[in-house]
């Protein structure tokens, strides 16, 4: 199960809207004054035909019928031409704050640490960069816009029945009491639920993203009843959580579509008995009726609005929670003396698990090569995220020339330490784009060392384009085959490692710690990739976890792990004469030529 990332409290969301607003608050202010002109053009239409009431019934001619019907007409093509403008200008201010939306979400995403992420889960972040800021971008670019011209609106049809008479004023006002009644029960669950039904996708997109990436795992395990159970488990939680908002949204919308007609039938009443009396004119009766069946139509996008705002507000609550999210340390940590890494007293457990490091001790010199080995569950892979400073431990310390790894900034931890595991990721671009990553100021000559030291320079020059060449991901075309027509060549498994060991040959880190690196190359293209690595890393430190106990040969020192502990350590040569835990892998290795898992 995924630890979410954090969800920003409504005082949060609120002083974020008003930040993103005063960025661009000219064209706010301008959105807000064509809108109230656009409502005041819009009052002007049913006052005059209350007026041409009065004069037909006090014998005006055809000329004053015409004259005020004209006026009418003026009147209506301008609130017509004010609310396209304050709809024009209302769109462009949404598409640019939604761009600032988007750019402090990736500025956010990329600032968390790669221990956060994987809590998390690729499932909830991407939810949220997606479904969540699609939804913010609805709503800042329709939603908004709409429900400022549709609340003036409203706001000055209210005003206009006050000024025709107060007393009808105050009975449309109560007529539309149910409404309230309505909205406030409807915004004291909205919030809850909706949060509950984007946390609910999340983990749907959890699920399937873990299941399609280990897709080969589990029908190796076994494991697709258990994951087909958990994906139902999961779908049912998110069909609950959505049908408790439709629910919400059913029980609203009826009280609402009740109460529209309520004011105009109670101010018809009242206006008919004051007539009566002769206390009002019929002309203000009749104007009274329109306004507040004009207003019928701004309420209800208002109250439309209002409802995908606590959608939106729900998913601009995990878009804005992100930045609530523990974040990489800044800039300024203390530099570390020299490239020595000491290991003292480590302990640490995963959440929900059992202690996967149980007091190691270990010292890394400058320039050693140093191979960790030993089976599965041993705690290697654990090991090396400490030592990457992905994680910090529990108790105990994990420094680099004194300092700390987990407390180095971003910018000098990558300078510092490089961890390179089996996993590999092409992005989409060239060849030359996916190198850039690691030194964007390579130049040519660079890049085809980098690829040369991993041995992968002789398919990047059977590309059509060769560094420029466009790469994609996934599918049956590996680059070495070329692509169809049209379709960028896709790398396969062991070219898309070489790829990024060469990243690593750019980055040029005083530490490289590779945990599995090369498990997918051919045994005979990893001992020569790693044997290319070594020779280019002369002088660095290599911390290599073994799949294959010819690293360990090849190491100047190799430390042997079980259960959590550092069991031994020394060199290949005095670890097998020891007649240990390592001469007991080595021996079965060597003579069946399997490695340890």
């Amino acid at each position: 199960m995924s630890t979410q990332l954090p969800v920003a409290e409504p005082a949060g969301v609120r002083a974020a809207a008003a930040r993103l607003i005063r960025a661009d608050g000219r064209a706010f202010a301008v959105v807000l004054a064509l809108n109230a002109l656009a409502a005041a053009a819009g009052l002007v239409g049913p006052w005059l035909l209350g007026r041409i009431v009065d004069e037909v019934r006090a014998g005006a001619g055809v000329a004053v019928v015409d004259r005020l019907a004209l006026v009418i007409l003026v009147c209506a093509v301008a609130q017509l031409l004010l609310a396209r403008a304050a709809r024009l200008v209302g769109h462009r201010f949404g598409e640019r704050t939604l761009a600032r939306v988007r750019e402090e979400f990736v500025d956010r995403t990329l600032a968390l640490p790669a221990s956060v992420v994987e809590r998390a889960g690729t499932g909830d972040l991407t939810a949220r960069g997606t479904a969540d800021v699609a939804a913010v971008g609805t709503t800042l670019r329709d939603a908004g816009p709409e429900l400022l011209v549709s609340s003036v609106q409203a706001l000055f049809l209210v005003g206009a029945v006050f000024v025709l008479d107060p007393l009808l004023g105050c009975c449309a006002v109560l007529a539309q009491a149910g409404i309230w009644f309505s909205l406030r029960w409807y915004l004291r669950r909205a919030r809850a639920g909706y949060l509950a039904e984007g946390a609910a996708t999340s983990e749907v997109a959890e699920i399937v993203s873990a299941t399609a990436s280990g897709a080969r795992t589990v029908e190796a395990f076994g494991l697709q009843r258990r994951r087909v159970a958990e994906s139902r488990d999961a779908l049912e939680t998110s069909r609950r959580t959505r049908m408790h908002t439709l629910y919400l949204r059913s029980v609203f919308f009826l009280t609402v579509e009740v109460s529209y007609v309520l004011p105009v039938a109670v101010v018809l009443m009242v206006g008919g008995a004051l007539h009566a009396r002769g206390a009002m004119s019929l002309g203000a009766v009749v104007a009274a009726a329109l306004y507040l069946r004009q207003l019928e139509s701004p309420l209800d996008t208002v109250l439309m609005r209002v409802e995908q705002l606590q959608s939106s507000g729900a998913s601009f609550a995990r878009v804005e929670g992100l930045g609530r999210a523990p974040r990489a340390l800044p800039s300024g940590s203390p530099a570390p003396a020299d490239d020595r890494i000491d290991v003292r007293r480590v302990r640490y457990a995963y959440d929900r698990g059992g202690e996967v490091l149980r007091g190691v001790d270990l010292t890394v010199r400058p320039g050693e090569r140093l191979a960790v080995v030993g089976p599965s569950g041993a705690g290697k892979t654990t090991l090396s995220r400490l030592l990457a400073g992905i994680d910090a431990p529990r108790s105990g310390t994990v420094t680099v020339g004194g300092v700390p790894i987990a407390d180095l900034d971003p910018e000098q931890l990558r300078r510092q330490v490089v961890l390179v595991t089996q996993e590999h990721h092409v992005f989409l671009g060239t060849v030359r784009d996916n190198l850039l990553i690691a030194e964007p100021t390579a130049g040519d000559g660079e890049l085809w060392a980098a690829l040369a030291a991993v041995g992968a320079d002789d398919w990047v020059r059977e590309l059509p384009d060769g560094l420029d060449t466009e790469l994609g991901r996934g599918g049956p075309h590996p680059v070495a085959g070329g692509a169809p027509p049209g379709q960028a060549p896709v790398t396969d498994g062991p070219r898309a490692q070489q790829l990024a060991l060469a990243r690593v040959v750019l980055a040029d880190p005083h530490t490289l710690i590779l945990d599995e690196a090369t498990a997918l190359l051919d045994p005979a293209t990893a001992r020569h990739t790693e044997r290319a690595l070594a020779a280019v890393l002369e002088g660095r430190t290599v911390i290599a976890i073994a799949h294959r106990l010819h690293t360990a040969h090849d190491a100047d020192r190799v430390a042997v792990m079980e259960d959590g502990q550092l069991t031994e350590l020394g060199t290949h040569e005095a670890l097998v004469a020891a007649g240990g835990a390592y001469a007991s892998l080595w021996h079965s290795w060597h003579g069946e030529r399997t490695g340890p898992s």
